[in-house]
């Protein structure tokens, strides 16, 4: 039977489904970078061979690590589905001859390198500068129009980002975003092997969506991304994604499958991301291009990542569509023939639709609650009124327990303030976003108000 490394580390699809999926194809071995949900441990004795979680000192050099450990174990593929893990990975890959994303994979993870190759290109994206003092924020700012966004060149979840305004503002931004991204590494949601990652960052123009030129109706965000895969260095785009609009300053609320577009403007944005891809030059992943619909067509590219997308998008695919997609990409990396989509799969093939949604302690409106909840999901299956035929289940590895405080929304932050992610399964995707506008307004309601003592903790 043919071995599988999966090296784990924060963030990507839950590890629960990862395994479940990897294992029905080969034996696996996991490699821990970070601790295993509890609520995973014991499915991880049962599925993997080994279970191996190195120590400090073994992580300072983490593509060595990774390629004895799958030496050791004769391993005939190495992934991931970690952001934090994909450019070690690559590299241990190349080391050991083995399938993988390839030498170019830096280039789809730090965001000054995207933007500068997809300038290179002459691709749609907003105009930016990178920056790596204080004083190159000072100059961007002088530079490029306002309002604009600082973000951290390696973070993933919306992490430290700092809208700013007027030049006067750069200084606060910058110290603020470089304390999130300290604060982000002491929870593990850090790039693991680029040293001083966190003081990397890149400032950028702020563009303005047009959701009406796209969708026909309200309530969608004005973004969507582009699920897919690399093999042999071709892309195959798989589906398309929408969203929810974002918490400011621009924090994920949910993703919803299938995107409800009209095939020419699926068949367009598909295009971009397909331009997006080949220009960076990946050759055996799964990807995620994010990217911004503007008015009268226009679009720009947010970013791209050499790994499927993060929270549910790996099993709202599985489930609308019937794709396996951990399962078919362990066969594309340990060279199986695997039947990838030949073009993007539309709303019309679609079996429902299914969606996630990231719990912040923000309304819909884009405010705080205005006192603090404790996290209670019978509380919200039982009391929130969802469409007939809508089923909403909690992802327990990615949540808090019933019964934890559910924190301050901090926009620095982003997702590292989210308290649950739920999962909902619908007849159509209107009817998903529809649920969720309907579950976000009443959580502050339905949620059991915190004693004050728990506050005070």
């Amino acid at each position: 039977m043919s071995k599988v490394l999966l090296v784990h580390a924060k963030g990507g699809p839950p590890l629960g489904h990862v395994l479940s999926r990897t294992a029905a194809r080969a034996e696996v071995h996991l490699l821990a970078l970070s601790a295993l949900p509890p609520t995973v441990a014991g499915a991880a004795r049962r599925l993997c061979a080994s279970v191996v979680t190195p120590t400090d000192a073994q992580r300072s050099d983490l593509v060595s690590l990774i390629v004895s450990r799958a030496e050791s174990v004769g391993a005939d593929a190495v992934l991931t589905f970690s952001e934090y893990a994909v450019v070690a990975v690559a590299e241990a890959c190349e080391a050991l001859g083995l399938a993988g994303a390839g030498g170019a994979a830096a280039l789809a993870r730090d965001k000054r390198l995207m933007r500068r190759t997809w300038q290179q290109h002459g691709l749609p994206q907003p105009e930016f500068r990178a920056v790596a003092t204080e004083e190159d924020l000072h100059e961007a700012a002088r530079a490029l129009p306002c309002p604009m966004l600082l973000k951290a060149a390696w973070s993933a979840g919306s992490t430290a980002h700092q809208i700013i305004t007027a030049p006067h503002e750069a200084s606060a931004a910058w110290h603020r975003s470089r304390q999130v991204m300290a604060e982000s590494a002491q929870l593990g949601y850090a790039e693991l092997h680029v040293a001083e990652a966190e003081a990397d960052f890149v400032v950028e123009q702020i563009v303005t969506g047009a959701v009406a030129d796209w969708f026909d109706e309200p309530g969608w965000g004005d973004y969507v991304s582009v699920e897919g895969v690399v093999a042999d260095g071709t892309f195959h785009p798989v589906c398309l994604s929408g969203r929810m609009p974002t918490v400011e300053p621009f924090t994920e609320r949910a993703g919803i499958t299938p995107a409800l577009l009209s095939p020419d403007a699926q068949d367009r944005i598909v295009a971009l991301a397909r331009q997006a891809v080949d220009a960076l030059g990946l050759r055996d992943c799964g990807t995620h291009t994010e990217i911004k619909l503007g008015p009268d067509g226009a679009m720009w590219l947010i970013e791209t990542a050499a790994r499927f997308g993060g929270a549910m998008t790996v099993p709202q695919i599985e489930e609308v569509f019937g794709l396996d997609l951990v399962g078919m990409l362990v066969d594309q990396l340990l060279r199986r023939p695997v039947a990838w989509p030949q073009q993007a799969l539309t709303p019309a093939r679609a079996r429902g639709a299914a969606g996630s949604l990231v719990v912040l302690a923000v309304d819909g409106r884009g405010e705080a609650w205005q006192d603090r909840r404790v996290w209670d999901f019978p509380a919200v299956a039982q009391h929130v009124p969802l469409s007939p035929g809508s089923e909403l289940s909690v992802v327990a590895e990615s949540s808090l327990a019933d019964g934890d405080l559910v924190p301050v929304y901090d926009p620095a932050a982003g997702a590292n303030t989210m308290a649950a992610l739920c999962l909902l399964s619908a007849t159509d995707p209107r009817t998903v976003l529809r649920d969720f506008e309907t579950l976000v307004d009443a959580l502050p309601r339905v949620l059991p108000a915190a004693h004050r003592a728990e506050v005070s903790l």
